[in-house]
Parts: structure tokens; sequence; C-alpha cells
């Protein structure tokens, strides 16, 4: 085996393996904020829980008063409100999302239909702008640890697309967590509210009994601006779970990746290494027998 050969190949290995401790020191990081981030989401459930059930007795004990965020979905432009991350590193959990709403931007033209795009994460903001597309939120600096001042910022956006009349509904399109084995892309509908999502299922103390002040018709839609900030809240924890969750994976096979590629090239510089001696040895014999030969002829011919 040549020298330069054998110097490139532990080239190579040295290379790989230096990369493969980065991708291993990545899926430990990442191991531990899946960690962290399932506390945040646990810290922020009985906010949510709360929530949710003081909505649900309004609207069992005093009735639902008519709102502009109730009802359903009306024709005319629809708002997309997009969740990805601000760094990379993290498998499909930034492309599922851009490409559904790229396929469905492609769909809408031929169509006849209009979107409007709200976008959380440098990655979306990224790939939206490279295809000169416009964008009526662009927020960074959320999906590593996302705040409830973030949640108020992005549903204030989005209530103001849905108050001026520019969308008559806005879906999320965001990746859920489940568990740390588990994650989904979905697109959850934010706007109009279903009234029958708020009717109360039982899981609520019946006995509570409301005296609004003021009237009903006054505070139902500052209250729903209150529901609407909590879930983009929630998704946004979950988001920022689930990402972990994805980057996780992502470096251990990276990691994985690079041992097999260790072992390759080790495998690839041996067998070369081997040929090499082989090769040498039998340059040796040859070169013994070739002398032996010249011997024997010389003694023949004293």
């Amino acid at each position: 085996m040549a020298g330069g050969q054998e110097r490139i190949l532990r080239r190579r290995i040295k290379s790989v393996q230096a990369t493969k401790k980065i991708t291993k020191a990545m899926e430990l990081i990442a191991a531990s904020r899946i960690v962290k981030a399932m506390g945040r989401i646990n810290d922020a459930r009985p906010y949510f829980v709360s929530m949710s059930s003081v909505i649900e007795q309004f609207a069992s004990s005093a009735g639902l008063p008519k709102s502009k965020y109730l009802g359903d979905p009306k024709v005319g432009a629809r708002g997309l409100l997009v969740v990805t991350s601000d760094r990379g590193l993290c498998g499909s959990f930034n492309s599922a999302p851009l490409r559904f709403v790229e396929r469905k931007l492609l769909s809408a033209k031929g169509a006849g239909e209009q979107y409007r795009i709200l976008c959380v994460g440098k990655k979306g903001i990224n790939f939206f702008g490279y295809r000169n597309i416009d964008l009526d939120l662009a927020l960074l600096g959320v999906s590593e640890r996302p705040t409830y001042e973030h949640a108020r910022t992005v549903a204030k956006a989005v209530l103001d697309l849905f108050d001026s009349g520019a969308v008559t509904s806005v879906d999320i399109v965001t990746t859920r967590f489940y568990s740390a084995g588990s994650q989904k892309m979905e697109v959850i509908p934010l706007l109009p509210i279903d009234p029958a999502t708020l009717v109360a299922s039982g899981g609520g103390d019946s006995s509570l009994s409301f005296e609004v002040e003021p009237a009903p018709e006054e505070i139902i839609d500052p209250l729903m601006a209150l529901f609407i900030e909590e879930k983009i809240f929630a998704y946004l924890l979950e988001a920022s779970a689930s990402e972990y969750a994805y980057k996780q994976r992502a470096m251990k096979s990276a990691t994985e990746n690079a041992e097999e590629l260790v072992k390759k090239y080790t495998r690839i510089m041996n067998r070369a290494r081997q040929d090499a001696i082989t090769t040498e040895i039998m340059e040796i014999v040859g070169g013994a027998e070739a002398l032996r030969s010249s011997d024997s002829e010389a003694l023949d011919v004293d």
C-alpha cells in the first residue's frame, strides 16, 4: 500500500472520530434538554387546565354569547402559523411542516385560494424568504425556550389578522409532543374556535356558579383571546420538546453512521496493508529465487 494512501485513510478515520465525538455530545445535550422541555410543559399544565376549566364552566353556566372568535370558518383568505426551529441538525422537524405549507401554496395558486403566512423560527423564515414569500410575522429566538411573552406576540399577530378581516381562519402547522419517542407534525385549527370544544365534557366542577360582570357579551372576546394565547403557548412548548427529540435521534443516527464509517475505512486500510505486505513478501521471495538461480548458473559455468 502506498504510504500516501495510508496517510489519507488515517486522516479520514481521525476526522470521522472527531465528528463522532461532537455528534455524541450533541445527542447527550439534546437528551438532557428534552427532560427540561418536558418539565416546562408540566409546569405550565396547571394554567392550561385551569384556563380551559374556567372557559368550559363559563360556557356551561352562562351560555356562550355571540363572539367574532366563535363559529365556523368563512370563505376567504386563510392564515397559516408555521412553527419551526432556529437551528438545524434536527432531522425532518423543519422539512415536514415547510414542505406541507409549500404544497398548500402551490395548490392554492391553481384553486384561486389565498394564504397569509406567519412564521416562528429562523429555518422557516429563511425558507420563505428564499422563495420570496411575504410573512405577516417573522419571530426568532423562540424554539429553544418559549416564553409566554412569545406566545402573546404570536397571538397578537394572529388576532390582528383575524380582526381586520385579512383572513377568515387560521391554522397552526406544528409538531405535537406526545412522549420522548412519539412526535407528529399536525395541522390544527386555531381560529375561529369551534363552540363545541368549549362545552364542558363532564371533567369540570359542575357545582361552580359564575356571576359575570360586566355582561357575558363584553367579556367573551377578551376571554377567547386569552384562550388563543394559552393554546399557542402550549403548542410552542410542545414544538420545543419535539425539536430536541428530533435532534437527539438525528445525532444518534449520525454517531452510528460515524462508527460504521470508521469500521469501513479501517477495513479498507487493513486489507490494502495486507495486500501490500503480501506483494512485498512475493517480491522478496522472487528476488531470492532469482539470486539462487544466478548463483547456480555461475557454478555450472565454472
